[in-house]
């Protein structure tokens, strides 16, 4: 009856935020209907450590053993929540810590007696109340830290749970690289404390990400040592303390490392604030606020909005000067579609300084030389001829060869912009020194998605992150939404400036047709330049009309060819996994499932 309590609040919570529609589809799979779903209660079951996998861990002896402190600020907590806390502290296989709690609300010693014989049985379980009167989030959890004399420091919540190998993880891999921030992988759990639920797997380090999205979260582990660099928790930030704490640690860390294991369960019942956004408005203004204060500690001029969902921002980066863009776009035939595309661009783009370089390739219709005719007057265009067979990345190469711009915008013929500052979106990304190379959000003529960020291994060797889904329907994460970092974007539209571009020797003419735009992805990515979607730069894809599909003997026997070339060359990342996916997430979909 409890978790059916706990179901029906999350279904009037959600549908109050994310609207009827959204909740339904949550609500479809949160049912198991359809066909194809893991039971995620289950596999989290069967992914916990086994008696025998304790056994070995708590036997194990690891050449470096750090402590760890964990701070828990208390107010007004649950005892049977609480108890459960200190349990799941205390089953961890590795013994080196220490657990920190604060009591920032204590009005009587309720806790502090509850505590008490838990303290007079383990050492490392310590308690102050020092401050008088009510602390806020920040100053509770600055608090706990008085006590710690660990080498880690590590946030938790005094409702939540830890997997019994969460500590062990993080040594084992401070064992393989001695770095001063790790994360984690979570999910939720409900009162019982039996039943998870809604799991966060998540990327590797994903600086775009976290601009627009607290996606970190728990666990979070700092190096105390970065934590007093970086001084700790800042009470203007109440309600996102953890989010620009986050900030601080990343500008200053030396080493990141994500574990991709969910060993954080965030506890969702009637008073917490897992399941109802809109308890923490206050929340998100803060989080807003420490995004602005690390943009501006980066020196990075950006405009700060909220996003799709309460907790989700958009963050949009501020064009220096006006530069020249080059947009290049292959054509054969098809004029209504370049028509089309062409119109868009010059009555609709808030971007005015553009060119535009036609590169032709063996029309045979003479309805598209005389619209080519007709643009011979337009002082922004021009039409170049390529006499070879097709071959998308000398097309394009070759068109990029007779722009004058500082920046270039490849795009194909049959697009349609749908956001009129789309250039000036993605130009703002384009123009950080970090970035390399930037992409679109794209949608089909039916207004699902065809592209918003490119998996590698996904459907064999790479693929569209959530292709033909139903943005409406509901999207893991709503990761279409956010601007994120990936290993690759679709060459449907992107950008990078000439000054990449020919660093990386252009696109590489042995994809004459098939992942020329992954593999030049990669190779920029090899620069050390991020590969970032930016989904506010909105377009319409109607897709490979120029140029067909594969249903010759001669087509298919080039697509497997280059697909050869293309494992042959990146044989590293199709066998360790895109650093931006999660190997806990399918490969034979694109919605983000579990793995089965």
């Amino acid at each position: 009856m409890g978790r059916l309590y706990i179901d029906v609040v999350r279904v009037i919570k959600n549908t109050k935020t994310f609207g009827l529609r959204n909740t339904c589809t949550k609500l479809k799979k949160y049912l198991h209907l359809g066909s194809r779903h893991v039971d995620y209660n289950k596999w989290m079951h069967q992914h916990r450590l086994t008696d025998k996998e304790r056994q070995q861990q708590r036997e194990h002896k690891f050449a470096y053993q750090p402590k760890f402190s964990i701070l828990v600020p208390l107010y007004e907590s649950n005892p049977d929540f609480l108890r459960a806390l200190i349990a799941s502290v205390q089953a961890q296989t590795y013994e080196n810590w220490e657990l920190c709690f604060s009591d920032g609300g204590r009005k009587e010693k309720r806790l502090q007696d509850f505590l008490q014989p838990y303290m007079e049985k383990d050492t490392r379980i310590r308690y102050t109340a020092l401050q008088e009167g009510t602390l806020g989030i920040a100053e509770n959890t600055n608090q706990a830290y008085t006590l710690a004399t660990g080498d880690y420091i590590v946030f938790g919540d005094h409702d939540d749970l830890f997997e019994a190998d969460a500590l062990y993880a993080c040594v084992e891999a401070l064992n393989t690289k001695r770095v001063q921030v790790i994360y984690t992988d979570e999910d939720k759990v409900d009162e019982t404390g039996d039943y998870f639920f809604a799991p966060n797997f998540k990327p590797d380090f994903n600086i775009d990400l976290l601009r627009c999205n607290n996606y970190i979260c728990h666990m979070f582990v700092a190096e105390r040592t970065l934590a007093e660099q970086v001084g700790m928790l800042d009470p203007a930030f109440d309600g996102a303390q953890d989010y620009d704490f986050i900030f601080r640690c990343i500008e200053q860390a030396d080493g990141i490392f994500h574990i991709p294991k969910i060993l954080y369960h965030w506890r969702a019942h009637a008073a917490s604030t897992a399941e109802d956004p809109e308890t923490k408005r206050y929340a998100f203004e803060a989080g807003k606020r420490a995004i602005e204060a690390h943009l501006l500690r980066q020196g990075l001029a950006a405009e700060v909005v909220d996003g799709a969902a309460p907790g989700y921002y958009q963050v949009s980066y501020l064009v220096q000067g006006e530069p020249l863009v080059s947009i290049v776009i292959p054509n054969k035939d098809h004029v209504s579609d370049l028509k089309k595309c062409i119109e868009a661009l010059e009555q609709r783009s808030t971007y005015r300084n553009y060119e535009i370089v036609i590169v032709e390739n063996n029309s045979v219709e003479q309805e598209t030389f005389a619209y080519y005719k007709s643009l011979a007057e337009n002082p922004h265009i021009q039409v170049l001829y390529w006499q070879e067979e097709f071959n998308y990345s000398g097309i394009n190469n070759f068109g990029v060869s007779h722009t004058k711009g500082e920046y270039i915008l490849l795009l194909n013929n049959d697009t349609e912009l749908i956001s009129p500052d789309f250039i000036t979106q993605m130009l703002g990304y384009c123009q950080r020194k970090d970035v390399g190379i930037v992409g679109a959000r794209l949608y089909f003529e039916d207004d699902t998605i065809q592209h918003a960020g490119v998996i590698v291994g996904i459907g064999g060797i790479a693929g569209h992150a959530f292709s033909a889904m139903d943005e409406k329907a509901g999207i893991y994460q709503l990761r279409t939404s956010v601007a994120c970092d990936y290993s690759a974007v679709t060459a449907a539209c992107l950008m990078i400036s000439r000054e990449t571009f020919d660093a990386v020797g252009g696109l590489e003419p042995e994809f004459q047709v098939a992942f020329n735009d992954v593999d030049f992805c990669l190779k920029v990515r090899k620069l050390g330049k991020l590969v970032v979607y930016v989904p506010q730069a909105k377009l319409h894809h109607y897709e490979s009309k120029s140029r067909g599909k594969e249903d010759t003997l001669q087509k298919q026997n080039r697509f497997h060819s280059e697909m050869q070339l293309f494992q042959s060359r990146w044989a590293d990342i199709l066998t360790s996994g895109d650093p931006y996916y999660n190997k806990n997430l399918a490969l034979d979909v694109f919605d983000f499932s579990v793995r089965k």
